[in-house]
């Protein structure tokens, strides 16, 4: 993870937590269906305030350990999922021993990694059949409204990546496999903020732009007839992958 923006998010920990959205339960069990129901060690990396985490903790028979690069965001996480172990480290470098997980699990991070090197490291620590899995939220961008909120606020890295194609992933792990689901976030104004000011085009932003695009939201929920507390209906597709350690 050598981009600043992959280790940007610690100064906006808090609307992280507050502006990201969970995750469905459904496609992170899926991500892990094939790893044999018994104790599981699971890595959870890239694991940022713990979103994925807390879904992960809360599976039967599973071990958690969250790695993130960012501190800041590893304090929020402990405070957001207290008992699971946390540590620095990146995909490329796992604070980990060899065969030592059945699981590794990265949420909106596996575009910030260099596949090569997190292929190879991500099979060391995995035992054999263990899986990695790759998961992301991302905004419905076949509706207008939602298509004009990401043009104001710019594609995010992720967001290009898959739109030119399906992650890569390297020896010793298999092909991936893939399945998406589309559901709905209820989002105030506040949150749809906090959103916006955790993605790291906006943290790495000047102020006059950060100025403009808490502007033109506003704008565009105005427009959208979205007044105080109230809600508007934020379309998902979450797309997650899975890849065998051959």
């Amino acid at each position: 993870m050598t981009d600043e923006r992959a280790t940007s998010f610690g100064a906006e920990a808090h609307n992280y937590e507050a502006g990201r959205p969970e995750y469905p339960f459904e496609a992170v069990a899926w991500m892990l269906e094939t790893v044999p129901p018994r104790a599981r060690r699971i890595a959870d990396v890239g694991a940022g305030t713990g979103k994925l985490t807390r879904t992960l903790a809360s599976a039967p028979d599973a071990e958690v350990v969250a790695i993130d690069p960012d501190p800041k965001m590893l304090h929020a996480l402990r405070s957001a999922v207290p008992g699971v172990p946390a540590f620095v480290g990146t995909a490329e470098r796992l604070p980990l021993p060899d065969d030592s997980v059945d699981a590794v699990v990265l949420g909106q991070a596996w575009h910030w990694v260099d596949a090569t090197a997190a292929s190879a490291e991500i099979g060391r620590v995995l035992r054999r059949g263990g899986v990695l899995g790759l998961i992301w939220n991302l905004r419905d961008d076949r509706v207008d409204w939602v298509r004009r909120l990401t043009e104001i606020m710019s594609q995010s890295s992720a967001e290009r990546m898959l739109a030119a194609g399906d992650p890569v992933v390297a020896a010793p792990l298999g092909p991936l496999v893939q399945e998406r689901w589309e559901w709905v976030r209820p989002i105030t104004r506040e949150t749809l903020h906090a959103m916006a000011a955790s993605r790291s085009a906006v943290i790495t932003a000047s102020d006059d732009e950060k100025r403009r695009i808490r502007r033109d939201i506003d704008a565009l929920l105005d427009e959208r007839g979205v007044q105080g507390d109230e809600t508007i209906d934020l379309p998902y597709v979450t797309r997650a992958f899975r890849a065998v350690r051959t």
